[in-house]
């Protein structure tokens, strides 16, 4: 029996031994070592998900619950309904928010250029107060208008309970949907306006001036960024949703919980340094270029370029081997009249066999049908 026991040991010894290597080296290649309490990182072009921990964890993100009320500014001035020159009467509400703030007087008036400013790069509590009351009348209708967009992006780990992110016990998010809120704002150019500058100055009806200093660091040290959102508070600790581009690559970092400043920063930089190292972008479908040419019956001309609706981009481990495969469902021909953007057919984009998108090809001008008259002409023509 002890011979038994013996040889049993050894042999359980002996594969634990032979198993350890490959165990460690599996996690070198694959793990962060990032101490917040919550991480992700996520392509910006596919929205994939390169690397997470905790990431759908309900936690208070400070300040950049303001990625939203950035996000329904922003909105606001696309449709058309304000401007850059528009005023906006301040409140004493909205003057006395506290906290990271630009301190706007009250009962007077200040372009939304300026308070929009104020937020994207100082964080300025009392400014975003003044944009919710603006366009909503006031915070809660403003944070009700939060809470429906972020259920429309499908961000279903947050709730609003103010449109600043100071400390409320029902208010939470989580480090998917933070990513997936930044993806949105970064898709308006006018947040780049802002976002990119390091440092300007607010200057106040009265005179006096406030000097602005993005709280977003990396945008002056880390190469390529150009955009993020800071937030601090005892409870949610520190926290940065950050994007970067290098080349045609973009990438949006998230860090939720991190004991200090310089942590926030450093462990930011530490998840873009590993997307830009180890993953590259690959066109499969590209908007510029026609995806086939395709004759036209009884149109006025004989033959179309046909494209595809949208680009796609697919984002591989630099080494991965998996691929990616498309397939043309088309007509043999198309068939006059045609009107841009009509739909003619769609490429689906395979990925080990599992359809992962599909995109609808459309013709980008008009082609007329042929009337009588033209055709005898071309007859008369070829004769």
């Amino acid at each position: 029996m002890k011979k038994f026991l013996s040889s049993s040991l050894l042999i359980f010894f002996a594969i634990c031994f032979l198993l350890m290597p490959t165990i460690n080296i599996a996690k070198a290649e694959s793990d962060l070592d990032i101490l917040s309490k919550s991480a992700l990182l996520m392509d910006y072009g596919s929205g994939e998900i390169l690397f997470q921990k905790s990431a759908k964890e309900h936690l208070p993100v400070a300040s950049m619950v303001k990625m939203m009320t950035i996000l329904l500014a922003l909105e606001e001035y696309e449709e058309g309904n304000v401007t850059l020159e528009s005023l906006i009467s301040t409140t004493e509400n909205a003057s006395s928010m506290g906290g990271s703030q630009v301190f706007i007087d009250p009962y007077v008036e200040y372009t939304f250029e300026d308070l929009l400013k104020s937020v994207i790069m100082a964080s300025a509590n009392d400014a975003s107060v003044a944009i919710a009351e603006y366009f909503n009348g006031n915070e809660k209708s403003f944070t009700n208008r939060m809470n429906k967009r972020a259920k429309e992006l499908g961000m279903n780990d947050t709730n609003y309970v103010n449109c600043t992110g100071l400390p409320a016990p029902e208010q939470y998010s989580c480090a998917k949907d933070s990513a997936v809120l930044m993806r949105e704002v970064l898709k308006h150019d006018l947040y780049h306006k802002y976002s990119t500058i390091w440092m300007d100055e607010l200057i106040h009806p009265s005179g006096r001036k406030t000097e602005l200093v993005n709280t977003n660091k990396l945008i002056r040290y880390f190469e390529g960024c150009d955009g993020g959102k800071t937030g601090s508070t005892n409870e949610a600790g520190c926290c940065l949703t950050a994007s970067a581009k290098r080349g045609d690559m973009r990438l949006i970092s998230v860090v939720i919980g991190a004991e200090n400043s310089k942590m926030r920063f450093n462990e930011s930089s530490l998840l873009l340094n590993y997307g830009f190292a180890n993953f590259e972008n690959k066109f499969l479908v590209d908007i510029l270029s026609p995806i086939a040419n395709l004759n036209v019956k009884k149109g006025k001309t004989e033959s179309c370029d046909v494209f595809a609706k949208e680009s796609f981009v697919a984002i591989l481990k630099k080494g991965d081997e998996s691929t990616y495969t498309t397939s043309l469902d088309l007509p043999k021909d198309l068939k006059a009249p045609l009107e841009v953007g009509d739909k003619v057919g769609s490429v689906k984009v395979v990925k080990d066999g599992v359809v992962v998108k599909e995109i609808d090809l459309i013709v980008k001008d008009d082609i007329g049908h042929i009337s009588y008259f033209d055709s005898a002409k071309k007859v008369i023509e070829n004769w």
